[in-house]
């Protein structure tokens, strides 16, 4: 192939994958066909100082010296059709019913991805906290498969607003958040994943504003974001044990996760343990007393009041999937007596 050949490829392919890429529809101009005929009539006298920070304009609603804990929002993103409930993760967790969550532990795979997305869990546990993947490939296993049988989820680093936003922008819509000690980050993982007035979630781009995900959902993506987006809160740690109630009753948290593994890594106790039974049973108490979904691992699907749960990875799922499948047949290969297959002798 020569230099020519590789060049035009690599020219055309260029043009395809931005042809593929979701556009930004953040900016209001992007596609004015009258560019350099918008008229301005409230925008500052060129070259003066407008004194907008003390005086508003005529008809604004906020008055005076501009005071952020004072702001009386606008409607402009108010749902013109009500509230509208798309997501079915939500669904399921406004009517108390019981969520799965399946793991995607390790695979950057689209064709993994998707074929866990379409196995039966109620959405996607991609791991970023102990995982090194970057968001450019998450947002390609989200993409391959964005309507699946499970909605796409993630379990972020930390409380971040790049780690959150680069998970809402790519399409997620569960956000589960690892060790949250205390009521000022549970409140930073809500900011960053709820839009104003709630929070401060940035309408930037991606591709979750995309017709190919939630772009064109019932009442609007951005006015209905905040009514659809599962928030979940994990306690590991002491701290956040005791900080359990308050964190629970955040305004936007929709679940908190009694996490069963860093619990006991925290506490120095494992399950049955009387130290131990007592934190999961008080982030039980702060759930229930804020009114919030209980979650934790599969194996506790018959735990009183928990109603979601963090299911196995997919290199586990493949296992017992081949296992079901084969039955007696599992492991009986052949055995030769050279090579590399060969039984190792004592």
């Amino acid at each position: 192939m020569n230099r020519l050949t590789i060049g035009t490829l690599t020219l055309a392919l260029g043009f395809t994958l931005q042809a593929q890429r979701p556009q930004s529809t953040a900016d209001p101009y992007a596609n004015n066909p009258d560019a350099g005929t918008l008229k301005f009539p409230l925008a500052a006298p060129a070259g003066k100082d407008s004194g907008a920070i003390s005086n508003a304009p005529p008809g604004a609603v906020n008055q005076g010296t501009l005071d952020p804990s004072k702001w009386k929002y606008g409607h402009a993103w108010d749902s013109r059709v009500g509230k509208q409930i798309w997501n079915p993760v939500m669904v399921k967790m406004m009517k108390g019913e019981k969520v799965t969550g399946g793991t995607v532990f390790s695979s950057d795979s689209p064709e993994t991805y998707c074929a866990m997305a379409n196995a039966g869990y109620d959405f996607i546990w991609v791991e970023m906290q102990h995982d090194s993947r970057d968001w450019e490939q998450v947002a390609r296993m989200y993409q391959a498969c964005p309507h699946a049988k499970a909605v796409p989820g993630v379990r972020v680093a930390y409380t971040d607003e790049r780690e959150i936003q680069h998970a809402t922008d790519a399409g997620a819509l569960v956000i589960v958040v690892p060790t949250v000690r205390s009521v000022k980050e549970g409140t930073e993982a809500r900011d960053w994943t709820m839009f104003p007035p709630l929070g401060k979630r940035s309408r930037g781009g991606g591709q979750a504003f995309s017709p190919e995900f939630w772009g064109n959902v019932p009442g609007g993506y951005r006015e209905t974001w905040n009514d659809n987006v599962v928030l979940i809160e994990m306690i590991e740690t002491l701290d956040g044990a005791a900080a359990a109630r308050e964190i629970a009753a955040i305004p936007g948290v929709t679940a908190i996760f009694a996490a069963s593994g860093d619990l006991g890594n925290f506490s120095g106790y494992t399950m049955g343990d009387p130290d131990y039974e007592r934190l999961i049973n008080i982030v039980h108490d702060a759930a229930l007393g804020a009114g919030k979904r209980l979650c934790g691992p599969f194996a506790w699907r018959d735990r009183p009041d928990f109603t979601c749960f963090q299911n196995q990875s997919e290199t586990a799922a493949i296992s017992k999937g081949v296992a079901a499948e084969l039955g007696n047949l599992k492991d009986t290969q052949g055995k030769p007596e050279v090579g590399p297959y060969a039984q190792k002798k004592k």
